[in-house]
């Protein structure tokens, strides 16, 4: 089994659920800046030329980080469950992750791959230069939105920690180093990001 890496969000976001669950694994580095993840021999890895990815024992190939994150909750048993318990568990956690990707980390990833990341992306993806501003802006809408769903919540979706709180972290501090900082009015969100960043995963 290996692990493809990279520099980004997205690889950040899987080592951070890899060390909270003490799930070690052989790393490839990947030159996403460079290119390589859209060539070949990567390209035979994962189709869509997207990381990170994770090759199984025989061979296949996991390549989405919610999909992948999920096969190493449940093949690493010894450790609390990051996803849930119960079905009622797992289907909260899986609704916060949906939340989440669809209403602010898509919109500021794709306003940075249209603005900021322009050169680095306008000839991998159709980008749309023009929908920049209006993205960024409707992460941070939903941002206030989620805000003040936390109130005093540890967590997101609730008392323990899951998957959709180290995939928002792994996003926010991205946004945060390339000019979408989270706003410190979302003052829950703030004390969240905290108590995220202090966790030893977060230097994963």
């Amino acid at each position: 089994m290996k692990f493809y890496n990279s520099v980004g969000p997205n690889p950040r976001m899987v080592r951070m659920f890899m060390a909270e669950k003490g799930f070690e694994v052989p790393k490839v580095d990947v030159d996403l800046r460079g290119g390589e993840n859209r060539r070949e021999p990567f390209l035979k890895v994962n189709p869509a030329g997207q990381l990170p990815a994770l090759e199984l024992d025989d061979g296949s190939v996991l390549a989405e980080i919610t999909a992948i994150c999920e096969y190493i909750d449940e093949v690493k048993k010894d450790t609390p469950s990051l996803i849930g318990d119960t079905p009622e568990e797992r289907a909260k956690t899986r609704m916060w992750v949906r939340r989440i990707d669809l209403n602010i980390v898509e919109p500021a990833a794709n306003g940075f791959r249209f603005s900021d990341g322009l050169k680095l992306f306008q000839n991998r993806i159709r980008c749309i230069p023009e929908a920049a501003d209006g993205l960024k802006a409707t992460a941070r809408d939903k941002l206030a939105w989620l805000d003040g769903l936390m109130g005093s919540n540890p967590f997101v979706g609730g008392k323990n920690l899951t998957l959709a709180d180290i995939f928002l972290f792994a996003f926010v501090d991205f946004m945060k180093a390339v000019g979408q900082p989270l706003d410190p009015a979302n003052k829950n969100l703030t004390a969240w990001f905290e108590r995220m960043k202090a966790r030893p995963s977060a230097a994963a």
